[in-house]
């Protein structure tokens, strides 16, 4: 492990190195509140994925409505996420309301929903889990005109961790058509200990559940303080509501109040230590402040919940055990990392492995996962350094002792 020392420090691949100072951090949440926000779009950035190119604004949008059931047919406890799967982007568009339902418009030029920690997103906002929406032109011919009707390979799926969704076809929908598209059922993953809806939340109170329901609403409007206010009245009156905890501290986030939602958060996990999403934005705030002992904590334990769903989790662990020195689980961390990102949502798990692999002299590995990275990544802040990095690689490569051939016996005379 000395010479990964060396190498990280002799070409510049020091922690600064793998998420560059000018990218902004910003906590982040697991699960599928509309007021998730920061938490979204925390982690992203830093990834180093180019940023979204939002579709074209249409002059008119259509609706689509219809309806999130859990397979055992009860209403989730906590609000879901809708996504829009079109040509390998995951996009979300509306979130549940109290009785599992939703609806969106369109080509509706709303801003959309902004996406959170959970879903399969890109990398954009601040750390870890952004959204690529696709090329304008693409998403402007398929969805910002009213009349258009070529949503072929289009589909509708549920986001909430710990859950697996069944999918509503899109594929032939015209614009006349009845806007319900039925139910989408989420099925719970076998092997995953924690959970995105708390318990607690089936045993509170009518108010409380009440003043929960109308922090959501407010936090949809982006009312934070309004929001916070109704979240500390259904705290008040439920103390181990796990949920209404974890909202508030989103709203604390959003005011800017750090050390108020850093306590809310905490409050949540107490409530419920099964609840998944307090505990990425307490990781996440403890990467801010180079806390690395308590950032490879929170995420192993987020990851031992679920190994299924936060790949972002994996990949924050990796970066923080690299920093303690800790290189052999910084490498497994990221191969889960990379593993587990099928879509590539996060590309900058491809560099972090990639220097591991370069520090104990894999430069075949490394260099094929940078180079996949810069790729998919062509306008990372850091990218420059990163492919001086990579010919510093190339010239290491070149200059690699070839092993000496297996000695041969001796010929008899």
């Amino acid at each position: 492990m000395q010479y990964l020392r060396c190498f990280l420090s002799m070409t510049g691949l020091v922690f600064g190195s793998l998420f560059p100072a000018q990218v902004a951090f910003a906590q982040g949440a697991g699960g599928s509140s509309p007021s998730s926000v920061p938490g979204a779009a925390s982690a992203a950035m830093a990834m180093g994925q180019p940023g979204n190119v939002f579709g074209e604004v249409p002059e008119r949008g259509w609706y689509l409505t219809g309806k999130v059931m859990m397979d055992d047919g009860t209403v989730p406890a906590e609000s879901v996420t809708v996504l829009r799967l079109c040509g390998g982007v995951n996009r979300p568009m509306a979130y549940t309301d109290s009785k599992g339902r939703f609806s969106y418009q369109m080509g509706h030029d709303s801003g959309d929903v902004l996406p959170d920690a959970s879903v399969d997103e890109g990398e954009q906002g601040r750390v870890a889990l952004m959204s690529p929406i696709g090329n304008s032109s693409h998403e402007g011919r398929l969805f910002g005109s009213a009349d258009n009707h070529q949503l072929a390979g289009c589909r509708l799926a549920a986001s909430l961790p710990g859950y697996r969704s069944e999918v509503v076809e899109l594929g032939g929908r015209r614009y006349m058509d009845n806007p319900d598209v039925g139910t989408i059922i989420l099925h719970r993953v076998g092997g995953v200990e924690g959970t995105s809806i708390s318990g607690t939340s089936y045993d509170a109170p009518h108010d409380a559940k009440k003043a929960y329901g109308k922090g959501l609403d407010a936090a949809k409007k982006q009312k934070w303080p309004e929001a916070q206010a109704q979240f500390e009245k259904a705290v008040a009156g439920y103390p181990k509501y796990a949920s209404a905890w974890f909202e508030l501290g989103e709203a604390f986030q959003h005011q800017g109040d750090k050390s108020k939602a850093r306590e809310a958060f905490l409050k949540s996990v107490e409530a419920d230590r099964r609840f998944l999403r307090p505990y990425l934005p307490l990781a996440l705030m403890a990467f801010e402040e180079k806390n690395w002992a308590e950032t490879v904590n929170l995420t192993a334990t987020l990851t031992r919940l679920d190994a299924v769903d936060y790949p972002a989790a994996f990949l924050f662990n990796a970066v923080a055990n690299v920093s303690l020195g800790q290189f052999e689980a910084a490498e497994k961390s990221a191969r889960e990392a990379v593993r587990l990102d099928t879509n590539h949502q996060y590309p900058r798990a491809e560099y972090v492995l990639g220097l591991l692999l370069a520090g104990r002299r894999d430069y075949d590995g490394a260099l094929a996962l940078l180079k996949s990275y810069i790729q998919r990544a062509p306008n990372a802040p850091d990218g420059e350094s990163i492919r001086k990095q990579i010919s510093q690689i190339e010239n290491l490569a070149r200059v690699q002792p070839v092993a000496a051939p297996p000695e041969q016996p001796a010929a008899r005379r």
